[in-house]
């Protein structure tokens, strides 16, 4: 529920420092438990060196390590966790079902646990905004709900070419890598990246309306972009830096697909489910896409995928696109408990203000370092604080754990911090890390000045 206490098992005594020693993004912890993690995990595992800690419990906004001591989480599980950790009605739906040998694995068998989710999704969810999908349970990733709506446009539509945009990110199955703007994804060893144009996004050219651009390439027979099956985009670009694209660039795609008979799919794995202040991040547009990607924080938790389809484009053959662990029973007790916070009358109020003081904090820091080119954007409860280089972000980031503040950055050099706490954080608590994260800026803008100087020393000021 909003406005939760402090977890008792966190004594709010508790000190955020987590260590004083230098941390790298290639050191892990020498526990035994980390150690044993270093010897028998790929080297494929990230997060583990960004955040070198073995973490044992974590409740509401906060994590705890091994050794006792308390992390401050601006980082959500990448956008999976907008509830918090183990909120208190997921706990209980989960030990309840759990006690009474509830199904755990059903594939897409008819069960209790899903008609309640699905009975919870309609009422609170797409009733009350006035929309009609039919509604498809993937495997249980956000990249599973990409490939099946991909499949879904060339399936309705007869075409195969898809329009993406710079900056975008979408998962790292082929599909979904194709349609991902990141230049490392489409080296030849990633496999064939055929059938996908990557377009402007909104504001990546300065004064160029790449909404006009895309009319244009359609329309024009000459222009080589053949008509397409669909076009992909994120409203808040999450990876690629918290580009935000305007509601009026976000009408006129919605336009063009129409006219043009194009599916359009917008992904709102990660800026869905309340992150931007509404349930979908496109309602601020008011546009309705005919295809809705949904995961991370749509499961409470735990892994879950959704496509949602607009009903005529429902035209699946019975098991035609299928996956295992598209029937994960736990993760639809715990999605039904967590749209409860959607019954709250305040709960996108909420979700707003704390973006104000977001909002605030950051522009007030950007204002300090307005001549090393800092700059803001964002909405509701996702914001980017641009720091120019990803090397100076790689400092703040590793600066902040040292300070017991996990946050991360994005974009395509990794130079902007992104802020993404719990849309259920308190308010203090919420103040609390931005303070961090000023004091950790402020220590590592001051380190680098102190690198032009003689031997490295500060001037008396």
């Amino acid at each position: 529920m909003i406005g939760q206490s402090y977890p008792t098992s966190f004594p709010t005594e508790l000190p955020l420092i987590a260590t004083s020693d230098p941390v790298s993004t290639d050191r892990e912890v020498d526990s035994g438990a980390g150690q044993l993690i270093a010897e028998c995990e790929s080297n494929v595992r990230g997060y583990a060196r960004l955040f070198p800690a073995v973490f044992v419990s974590a409740k509401g906004s906060y994590l705890m390590d091994e050794n006792d001591t308390r992390y401050l989480d601006f980082f959500c599980g990448a956008g999976s966790l907008n509830y918090g950790h183990n909120p208190d009605g997921v706990r209980a739906a989960l030990l309840e079902y759990i006690s009474g040998d509830g199904v755990l694995h059903s594939l897409d068998t008819m069960t209790r646990a899903k008609a309640n989710f699905l009975r919870q999704f309609r009422e609170l969810i797409l009733r009350p905004r006035g929309l009609d999908y039919k509604i498809q349970f993937t495997g249980p990733t956000g990249t599973n709900a990409v490939e099946a709506a991909l499949k879904l446009a060339r399936k309705t539509t007869g075409r195969s070419h898809v329009v993406a945009f710079t900056h975008g990110y979408h998962g790292h199955s082929l599909g979904s890598l194709a349609v991902t703007g990141n230049q490392a994804y489409h080296e030849e060893s990633y496999g064939s990246h055929n059938n996908v144009t990557h377009l402007p996004f909104d504001g990546y050219l300065e004064g160029v309306d790449s909404a006009a651009l895309l009319r244009r390439m359609i329309e024009d027979p000459s222009s080589g972009l053949p008509r397409p099956a669909a076009i992909i985009l994120e409203t808040i670009q999450g990876e690629g830096g918290v580009n935000v694209a305007s509601d009026a660039w976000l009408v006129e795609i919605e336009g063009i697909c129409r006219q043009h008979e194009i599916v359009m799919i917008v992904d709102d794995i990660q800026v869905g489910n309340g992150r931007t202040g509404k349930f979908f991040s496109f309602e601020h547009a008011g546009i309705r896409p005919d295809l809705v990607c949904l995961s991370k924080s749509i499961g409470g938790g735990l892994p879950m995928s959704l496509l949602l389809i607009r009903p005529d484009l429902d035209v699946w053959n019975p098991g035609e696109h299928t996956g295992t662990f598209r029937g994960n029973n736990l993760a639809f007790v715990a999605a039904a408990a967590v749209l409860e916070h959607w019954c709250e009358p305040r709960f996108e109020a909420d979700i707003l203000s704390r973006g104000r003081v977001i909002e605030d904090h950051l522009r007030e820091i950007a204002g300090t370092y307005v001549d090393a080119g800092f700059s803001v954007r964002g909405r509701g409860l996702i914001w980017g604080l641009d720091v120019v280089t990803g090397e100076r972000a790689g400092r703040i980031v590793r600066a902040c754990f040292e300070e017991g503040l996990l946050i991360e950055s994005c974009g395509a050099d990794d130079e902007v911090m992104k802020v993404m706490p719990a849309l259920t954080i308190e308010p203090l608590v919420l103040c609390e890390g931005l303070e961090v994260l000023r004091r950790m800026i402020n220590r590592v803008m001051a380190e680098s000045s102190a690198d032009f100087l003689p031997c490295g020393r500060m001037n008396d000021e």
